[in-house]
């Protein structure tokens, strides 16, 4: 295996531009995943894996897959190329993956997370984490503020971008997709007149989140079949949407008896 020692290598150079720039993961089909258990999480959901750079002073076990590619680098050069906290010494170039609604897999009783206009990877993120944690059908992402497939989207969210099914889509498709399937709308919103425990999650359902400073469009507000709140009794009106989403969701799970 090949070293490369000097960060102004062009492989290296290239690491970098698809860490900051979206226009270069779209371009060339490539997104970065740093650490083994996102690298194995993506490799378990059929994930590519197109390249993997190792850097073994950090690194030094075997690797539990074969990549078709692979280049050792030093730890100057890891350096300029990771980006978590704990790092493990690996380094991927995954391609990604582009679900249509159509190719969504969903159980008899489905529950989907739907998020409009996400801005923040952070959030993204840990709302992939909460997804996972429930095991939930299906997250869609309508009209995305954000790249899916930003490194910091896959960092927050600890691989789980990886282990859920996700779609981007407009707000249009979703809707119409979701009434084809009789999965009933169910809007998160300041204006709603109905708590959230009070909703029957229990059925085919659907929990629609907007951002944080504006909330949710006047379609969705339209569209949907009810409108629900969370219960707010400080001096605040809302909370962050990665955490309103967690607490609509193991509401559905609880009403589901955690099935």
């Amino acid at each position: 295996m090949e070293l490369i020692a000097s960060p102004q290598n062009p492989k290296i150079k290239n690491v970098v531009r698809l860490l900051e720039k979206a226009s270069e993961r779209k371009e060339q089909n490539l997104t970065v995943v740093e650490g083994e258990r996102e690298i194995e999480l993506a490799l378990r959901a059929g994930y590519k894996l197109h390249t993997l750079f190792i850097c073994k002073e950090l690194h030094p076990a075997p690797l539990n897959f074969s990549p078709e590619h692979s280049w050792e680098i030093s730890k100057v050069v890891f350096d300029k190329i990771a980006y978590r906290e704990n790092r493990d010494g690996l380094v991927a170039l995954i391609v990604p993956k582009k679900l249509r609604l159509q190719d969504l897999k969903l159980s008899s009783n489905p529950f989907i997370i739907v998020l409009e206009a996400v801005e923040k990877p952070g959030n993204l993120g840990a709302i992939l984490r909460t997804a996972d944690a429930a095991h939930i059908d299906a997250v869609i992402i309508c009209d995305p503020q954000t790249d899916l497939y930003n490194p910091n989207v896959i960092r927050s969210g600890i691989g789980c971008l990886f282990s859920n099914q996700v779609v981007v889509c407009t707000s249009d498709e979703a809707i119409n997709w979701l009434r084809q399937k009789n999965i009933r709308t169910y809007a998160a919103a300041l204006t709603a007149t109905h708590f959230y425990h009070k909703a029957n999650l229990a059925q085919p359902s659907a929990v629609v989140m907007g951002t944080e400073a504006t909330g949710l469009s006047d379609k969705w507000l339209q569209e949907a079949d009810d409108q629900i709140k969370i219960p707010m009794r400080g001096q605040i009106d809302s909370l962050n949407v990665s955490t309103s989403t967690a607490i609509l969701v193991f509401e559905a799970m609880r009403q589901r008896g955690f099935q």
